[in-house]
């Protein structure tokens, strides 16, 4: 395991005093280590798990050739081109259940989706193609061609092969794929515990009455909000106050029983503060400025305990700050800290309804609300206000927008990156 001094002098260009953001990433994808406890589950409770090795396909999928649709199934040696041909229908193949006669020379099968295509035919003709008389069918010339409608033997996946990889998370659809291959279990990375307590003698937890120079705790039901939509177990340690004996104790408690812990408040530099000194205290931390707007505040590192270790993630106390680090740095390490291999949040390009001023030099991440034009194209608009105090503007959004390091001024019109927010705020 890597101490934080090891890693920051292999990183190139590490400035704790002016730390860009994509160093910040560069940091955490070596301090965070993804744990490799595993545990088996049932289908039903896999949602959102993160598979812990690679799923093989033990039969192919699908295990026969069959039809696309319901049709007639014929033997396309018989099309003749610029002509229409016309069939005996020596019968119906229902799905489920396999057709034990042979189909002659000069006969069809009408045939329903998903039904066994016998050996002896490759083609199925859609019903509404085709003109009926009888027992017989006349194929109309130019409608079909060989091996249309057809599904072969293990086109999605063939036995022995990888179904799903070890890292991926698993969504409904990859819930349906599992099932779909007989397997009634699959193995996981075992859930990972986030530890989380808002810090500061001035926050309020609800019910408590109001007074001077308070503020209510909102991070707190920010944070466990995030961390619920990601997946992990939170274990929500409530508000600590801004003493020695109560921080020591918080952190202690959270080392002992989690892999990680988030804390707000308490890790601007140069403030002369308790929660600084306790992280330093028991832990391997670094305190960083990073060049971003908002957030710049924050600390990463260890919380070390009696053998046990915990990644630690000091973020700032604004709430505005608080989720676009947690978006822009601590999802993406608390997902490697699960085992998953889940890319970096797309970034989409929309046009910008409005000039922004921008100064080379760090990443701005701007509140913005995404909207798609009668022509398909994405245009993004500030929510106002980009104060890092101004809770409201997240709720009005739906995506940030990202002006990155060495960018600059951006006038109307001009394309910029935006993250959205869909199903991670």
């Amino acid at each position: 395991m890597k101490t934080i001094a090891q890693i920051a002098a292999e990183l190139q260009g590490y400035d704790p005093q002016a730390l860009s953001a994509d160093r910040v990433n560069e940091f955490l994808s070596q301090l965070i280590e993804p744990v490799a406890e595993t545990e088996t589950l049932a289908v039903f409770d896999a949602l959102n798990r993160v598979l812990a090795q690679d799923v093989i396909s033990p039969i192919s999928v699908p295990p026969h050739d069959n039809s696309a649709m319901d049709g007639f199934a014929f033997d396309s040696a018989q099309l003749r081109p610029g002509q229409p041909l016309t069939l005996r229908v020596a019968g119906t193949a229902f799905a489920g259940k396999a057709w034990a006669s042979p189909v002659a020379a000069g006969e069809c099968l009408k045939i329903m989706t998903g039904a066994i295509m016998p050996p002896e035919l490759d083609t199925v003709v859609p019903l509404e193609f085709v003109r009926v008389q009888g027992d017989s069918v006349e194929i109309p010339a130019g409608v079909v061609s060989a091996g249309d409608n057809r599904r072969l033997l293990g086109e999605d996946l063939m036995a022995g092969q990888p179904a799903l990889r070890k890292g991926q998370s698993l969504g409904p659809a990859a819930l349906g794929l599992i099932a779909s291959l007989g397997l009634p279990s699959v193995k996981v990375v075992r859930r990972i515990k986030v530890a989380y307590f808002s810090t500061g003698d001035e926050i309020l937890s609800l019910g408590e009455a109001p007074r001077e120079g308070a503020v209510y705790d909102s991070n707190r039901y920010t944070v466990f909000g995030l961390l619920t939509r990601l997946g992990v177990e939170v274990i929500d340690m409530g508000v600590v106050g801004d003493e020695p004996a109560l921080l020591e104790a918080a952190f202690r408690e959270a080392v002992a029983c989690a892999d990680a812990i988030i804390t707000s408040g308490g890790v601007s530099m140069g403030e002369a503060d308790h929660t600084k000194a306790m992280m330093k205290q028991l832990g391997d931390v670094a305190f960083w400025r990073i060049a971003m707007r908002p957030g710049r505040p924050m600390a990463v590192g260890r919380i070390i305990e009696q053998g046990r270790s915990a990644v630690l993630f000091g973020l700032p106390g604004n709430p505005v700050a608080v989720m676009v680090t947690f978006l822009a740095f601590v999802r993406p390490a608390l997902l490697r800290l699960m085992g998953s291999t889940a890319a970096e949040p797309v970034l989409l390009k929309a046009h910008s309804g409005e000039a922004l001023r921008k100064k080379p030099g760090r990443t701005e991440y701007q509140r913005g609300i995404v909207t798609r034009d009668a022509h398909g194209a994405l245009h993004v608009r500030t929510t106002g206000n980009q104060g890092s105090g101004v809770l409201r503007s997240m709720v009005e959004a739906n995506g940030l927008i990202v002006l990155h390091h060495g960018q600059g001024n951006v006038a109307v019109g001009d394309v910029v990156d935006v993250m959205m927010f869909d199903g991670v705020i």
